[in-house]
């Protein structure tokens, strides 16, 4: 169904004939043709001939009659490929006759971890978990739809010295008491209470020291009430994760305590394999590369002077977990991008130990940060971060309010779904429509609005599609033949073929903007043809080949969406 690798599928071999050897044809998307092949040009110096000549012989050797109703050499040697419609025709009917749209599932499915969210315990998810939380999920639903088996993991920060505080005010306030304040959701204020304490109370802070002490010693106590804290914050977790429609469920928790008993043995290990130095009274691994600003080794310690094992430890514990026990050969750690640093480090010393050896590998899905209409970091009016239950909220109230103010039939309660599904969408979309590693701009005008690239235009025209079909009163006919005969009807159909590669293209790279791009252009086809080519008032087989070409439009859109986490109502 990928017609740009079908149509290098059939010129490989005429460039391969020409050159004496492999070549790759170079086809990409042209405004000259459908399709250009300009790689005539980069033959022509290792050949020693003109590129219009080699564009000419590969034109004549390549089996492109029943693709293409034109090939054309132009320029200085490039190669205009302009599909038939028949071809394109039957491309787009073979699509709309596949469950999947063209886009297969893998041949060899890898199992792949994808780590993302990872709030703290006993604090509020603000604004700054939003970005790992829906690019994580979009990996995570993206891979598991070409059929890999993937395991989401919640990397909490449920573990460490904090905790200490946090007990000892639990006790503080009596175990009912800390419970109701923790399960009315105000974390934050739980936490910021504590920290007073700690700070202000010399003998608060060493009933504190005491604690941690407990806690890593593993007396019972000290683990139950430990596990109060962590069991009040994960059901708060889990309800923003339904707020934000997100795929992560209790069972994919994996606390930084989980990996507390692999600590040793995977500071044992590296010692055993010789990467062990010590350096200040710590235990330290040096990665190849790693220097600091002074030209300086810089060390990832991997155990404190005092014994205590810092966050490297951890994740270089879940890492050769991940790899080992769950047999992953692809982890993704979607995190910001000032944590890069940090994961090239562990990376580093992964591929040390043999963690990470071929086909093993692991990449660090880093992105920007949020900002607020004046350039800055996002930040609430009292100045503070901004709760991630509050900036849900306020989106889905616009969105109702949105909903209820175009669609005035709209119920209460088809109201209130539509407006979670583009207030919901239209943060997700914002996220995911840029490049992730830039920053960008909160935008609430910009973001649900029904033109451009949004995510209400999206769903808009979904909604449209819908409504064909509900006056319609029948589906299209898996049979009909398609035929092009309107320019907005090619266009449409080329912009729906595209499909496959731009999912190819996403499962390698994680760049989401380029799959709302694309979504957003198939929107944009489907207004012109909307405009432009009757589809009820058509007759015959006009009128079914138009309802295949609706159909599959909204098809690729639900699907499209669905990858990034986004809903598509039927009524908009």
């Amino acid at each position: 169904m990928d017609l740009e690798r079908l149509l290098a599928d059939r010129l490989a071999p005429a460039f391969a004939a020409v050159a004496g050897g492999p070549v790759d044809p170079a086809v990409r998307r042209s405004q000259h043709a459908d399709f250009q092949s300009d790689a005539a040009l980069g033959l022509a110096r290792r050949l020693g001939r003109p590129p219009r000549e080699i564009a000419a012989e590969v034109r004549e050797r390549a089996a492109l009659a029943d693709l293409c109703a034109a090939v054309e050499v132009s320029g200085p040697g490039f190669l205009n490929l302009t599909v038939s419609g028949q071809a394109l025709g039957g491309l787009v009917s073979a699509m709309a006759a596949d469950p999947r749209l063209g886009v297969p599932a893998v041949a060899e499915p890898e199992t792949v971890v994808v780590d993302y969210s990872g709030p703290n315990v006993a604090k509020e998810m603000h604004v700054g978990h939003l970005r790992s939380t829906v690019i994580g999920d979009a990996a995570a639903r993206t891979l598991e739809w070409l059929g890999h088996r993937v395991l989401r993991a919640n990397h909490l920060g449920d573990w460490g010295t904090p905790f200490g505080m946090l007990i000892e005010h639990l006790l503080d306030l009596g175990e009912a008491g800390a419970a109701q304040e923790l399960s009315m959701g105000d974390l934050d204020g739980f936490y910021k209470a504590a920290r007073a304490k700690f700070d202000d109370d010399e003998a608060f802070r060493e009933r504190s020291r005491q604690r941690v002490v407990a806690l890593q010693g593993g007396d019972p106590a000290t683990l139950r009430l430990w596990r109060l804290l962590v069991t009040q914050s994960e059901s708060y977790f889990l309800t923003v994760y339904d707020l934000l429609d997100v795929t992560l469920t209790g069972d994919d928790f994996r606390g930084e305590s989980s990996y507390h008993d692999q600590l040793s043995p995977t500071v044992e290990e590296l010692d055993r394999l010789g990467l062990l130095r010590r350096s200040d009274g710590a235990d330290c691994v040096f990665p190849p590369g790693s220097v600091g600003r002074d030209g300086e080794p810089l060390p990832l310690i991997v155990r404190k002077s005092d014994g205590g094992y810092g966050y490297p430890a951890t994740d270089l514990a879940a890492l050769r977990h991940r790899t080992g026990a769950l047999g992953a050969t692809r982890l993704l750690y979607v995190v910001g991008l000032p944590q890069r640093r940090h994961f090239e480090m562990v990376f580093a010393v992964g591929a040390q130990a043999g963690w990470l050896a071929a086909p093993v590998r692991a990449e660090h899905v880093g992105f920007g940060s949020i900002l607020g209409p004046d350039g800055r970091m996002l930040r609430s009016r009292a100045g503070g971060s901004v709760k991630l239950v509050e900036l849900l909220t306020e989106a889905v109230q616009r969105a109702t309010a949105l909903a209820r103010e175009r669609n005035p039939e709209l119920g209460e309660a088809e109201a209130a779904e539509v407006g979670r599904a583009v207030g919901v969408g239209a943060i997700k979309y914002a996220d995911l429509s840029g490049d992730r590693h830039k920053d960008y701009v909160l935008d609430w005008e910009r973001m649900l609005s029904l033109d451009g690239n949004t995510a209400p235009y999206l769903q808009y025209a979904y909604s449209r599609v819908r409504s064909i079909f509900r006056r319609a009163g029948a589906a299209a006919r898996p049979d009909a033949d398609v035929s092009l005969g309107e320019p907005a009807e090619r266009a449409l159909a080329m912009e729906l073929v595209g499909f496959a590669a731009v999912v190819d293209e996403l499962a390698a790279g994680l760049e989401f903007h380029r799959l709302t791009a694309y979504l957003h252009r198939l929107a944009v086809a489907f207004s012109a043809f909307y405009e432009r080519c009757p589809v009820l008032r058509a007759e015959g087989p006009v009128r079914e080949s138009r309802l295949v070409l609706c159909e599959l439009t909204g098809r690729v859109l639900r699907q499209g969406l669905d990858l990034l986490g986004i809903r598509t109502p039927e009524r908009l």
